[in-house]
């Protein structure tokens, strides 16, 4: 027979089947029982110092929640729909464990600021765990292939057209830097000081029993792993009952990793065709054909690519389901778990999962180098060249876009393929002002030499990228 639930002398029936289907959360939010517990054992010490509550009894509400805990990660725990989510079945298990001293575990509380609280303990976890476990193996892998690739030279692209010479390892680390900063969004609303503390805010206006809701955060502080910073206590009882700023915060930032996946994705399925033959994976995270045997298909670069849609997908139903609500809590919000897990999982695997490519990956030399000198990658640096003889850049400028023409014209592939005496007569004629030009031009061409010649902070090779490859290793100690 199914249990009555807590408000059911009110509403009376309560048990249609159709009803009790539609409205549970138990089948997904029973993820949160660790953060419900301790929210728990924080709310009940609280209690017991203000008198609410008998040592003895705070002593029986800890023991049966802790009871509860271990019976549910060792998989013994059966967790009843009937009664809706899991602060209802933690609750009602503990009262039938321990008595009369569970019934007073909600004194003070409703499960408005219960689930809000839930939610703020299991977001900061779940940050911690994306940063920590999934982000950070993956910028790792990022500098171990900047550092396979440190002498490889490489086009870079804009407009999907070449740009310049860069080392190869200097776009790995480029990656590297998106994901780090895509790690610190997860981050920023702690660091910000804009997640308050909201347990003991009630239903909507508080209580008017003698709580401490300052005592309770003190408790809170004994569990470090559950919540790792210093937060200030809701300012507004109907605020924080009513915000779901946190959640929305956590899946804009999974939002950004999964753009952040998407375009790096994009890139190596580009890299990884026969066209560009850039970039090699492991066979083991591709596919064949059913039909066309010689086909090797990056799909898991694919199925990356394609479930950015899906986070951004979660993120816009969060933000869709918030816009039409009043403030104070709404039914809606129980939605609001059931999105952030979604984004959580998504992003959670796909970075495993870019993880394994990248640490099996390798930029193909053989296959970069013979078109190397394609598409005049270093009519920057002769620009710059020229700048350094005094020639101002905008002039330097007209007079490379000048001598690549005339390559063009004349079928070459290469301005280094020009001689000498066409330099002089070219600046000469753009900017009759004395310059001298000389053999030493001629160091400025070519995409090796290019890239050796690179001096400014974070720039794609030279000493530069050195000192970028260093300090990551250093921060990462590898």
């Amino acid at each position: 027979m199914a249990k009555k639930k807590s408000w059911q002398a009110r509403i009376g029936e309560g048990n249609d089947a159709l009803a009790q289907s539609f409205v549970e959360s138990i089948s997904y939010d029973r993820r949160l029982y660790k953060q419900d517990i301790a929210g728990s054992i924080v709310h009940a010490s609280m209690l017991s110092e203000v008198g609410l509550i008998s040592p003895s009894e705070l002593e029986a509400i800890i023991k049966g929640l802790k009871s509860i805990e271990q019976d549910i990660e060792s998989e013994r725990f059966k967790f009843d729909e009937s009664l809706e989510d899991i602060h209802m079945v933690i609750e009602s298990a503990l009262i039938d464990r321990i008595g009369d001293p569970g019934r007073k575990l909600h004194t003070g509380r409703s499960r408005n600021d219960q689930v809000v609280t839930d939610l703020v303990l299991w977001i900061f976890n779940a940050g911690w765990e994306i940063g920590e476990r999934s982000l950070g193996p993956l910028i790792n892998a990022f500098v171990g292939l900047a550092e396979r690739s440190s002498d490889i030279v490489m086009p870079s692209f804009t407009h999907l057209q070449r740009a310049q010479p860069i080392c190869a390892g200097s776009e790995a680390l480029a990656w590297a830097c998106a994901f780090d900063n895509a790690l610190q969004r997860f981050y920023a609303p702690w660091t910000a000081g804009v997640v308050e503390w909201p347990l003991g805010s009630g239903a909507i206006a508080g209580t008017s029993l003698p709580i401490n809701r300052d005592a309770s955060w003190r408790y809170a502080e004994q569990y470090p792993n559950l919540i790792g910073r210093d937060l200030p206590i809701s300012r507004s009882s109907i605020e924080s009952t009513a915000t779901r700023d946190v959640a929305c915060d956590f899946a804009f930032a999974c939002a950004m990793v999964a753009q952040w996946l998407s375009r790096w994705a994009e890139q190596w399925i580009i890299y990884s065709t026969t066209e560009f033959g850039f970039i090699k994976i492991s066979d083991k995270y591709t596919t064949g054909s059913s039909m066309m045997p010689q086909k090797r298909n990056p799909d898991m670069l694919e199925l990356i690519r394609g479930r950015c849609g899906n986070v951004y997908g979660d993120l816009f139903a969060l933000m869709t389901i918030l816009k039409g609500l009043p403030i104070g809590y709404n039914r809606d919000l129980q939605e609001d778990k059931r999105i952030v897990f979604r984004a959580y999982d998504t992003v959670s695997s796909c970075l495993a999962m870019a993880t394994a490519i990248v640490n099996s990956a390798e930029f193909v030399k053989e296959k970069i180098e013979p078109t190397l000198e394609r598409g005049f990658l270093d009519a920057t640096s002769l620009a710059e060249y020229f700048v350094t003889k005094g020639v101002p850049f905008r002039t330097a400028h007209q007079i490379v876009g000048s001598l690549v023409a005339q390559c063009e014209s004349e079928g070459k592939t290469a301005l280094a393929q020009l001689p000498l005496e066409v330099y002089i007569a070219a600046v000469k004629k753009h900017y009759p002002k004395r310059a001298k030009i000389g053999p030493d031009v001629f160091d400025a061409l070519g995409a090796k030499n290019v890239v050796k010649r690179y001096q400014s902070a974070g720039a794609a090779g030279g000493k530069p990228f050195e000192e970028q490859l260093a300090a990551w290793k250093k921060r990462l100690n590898v």
